[in-house]
């Protein structure tokens, strides 16, 4: 198969070619693809090119290589939202037809970093409550979750017995989180955090870092989410100006 009748550029058309692939079922997820040479071959491209297509499709988490074993196709993630969406966990969890639950780690109540506290500012930090979860689809951990929330806004009693620290926080402190401002980082393996999301050594997460505030601007609420990759996909919708 060659593809050099297309004018684009040949890396841009080997990776349309290996997505049409994957998505017509030539290569399946979690199989390992045909050798750099057997492939480059195939296509009909240097291996330079087919590098440099393979190198993007894993910043896409299509493909994860491993280096002196080869490249393997990423399973399809099971959860997807709009970034532009304060959409919860268990939402999205639900909206895939799975059962979301939680499995609770650690509270606790911990001193504010200066980070922390330039974070929350203008308001005056004491003390944070300090919460780690896992969030579970059908029982699989999925997203581990650190929260850190002023220690007047929230009962942690409260929080074991939700899955929703949005609610709690309403009811309690009275304060409804109205948007988030969200960084998104892809992160390698995390000796704490890959083990307990059951992640492969090679396998990526996002983590979405969140300030959370009310419809005041108020930050109420900072949160580390590491969500599997495999698993999520956030998408954004962006409108020319």
């Amino acid at each position: 198969m060659s593809i050099r009748q297309d004018t684009r550029h040949l890396y841009l058309q080997v990776i349309d070619q290996v997505k049409r692939d994957i998505e017509n079922g030539i290569y399946q997820e979690k199989e390992k693809l045909p050798s750099e040479f057997q492939l480059s071959k195939k296509l009909g491209v240097s291996r330079a090119t087919l590098r440099e297509a393979l190198r993007i499709l894993e910043e896409e988490n299509i493909v994860t290589r491993r280096h002196g074993v080869g490249t393997f196709v990423n399973p399809k993630p099971v959860f997807s939202s709009g970034i532009e969406e304060l959409t919860s966990v268990t939402s999205m969890i639900s909206k895939s037809g799975m059962t979301p639950g939680t499995q609770f780690l650690s509270t606790e109540f911990i001193e504010p970093t200066e980070d922390d506290i330039n974070r929350f500012d203008p308001i005056e930090l004491h003390t944070l409550a300090k919460i780690e979860r896992v969030r579970t689809a059908d029982g699989q951990p999925v997203v581990y979750c650190i929260d850190k929330i002023p220690e007047r806004l929230i009962p942690v009693r409260d929080v074991l017995e939700t899955d929703s620290i949005f609610k709690v926080m309403e009811e309690f402190g009275k304060k409804r989180v109205s948007y988030a401002v969200t960084y998104i980082e892809p992160v390698g393996y995390h000796e704490k955090i890959s083990p307990i999301l059951e992640c492969e050594p090679e396998q990526s997460m996002l983590l979405l870092k969140q300030m959370h505030y009310t419809e005041q601007d108020e930050p109420v609420l900072y949160s580390s989410n590491y969500f599997r990759a495999d698993k999520f996909s956030f998408h954004v919708l962006r409108k020319r100006v």
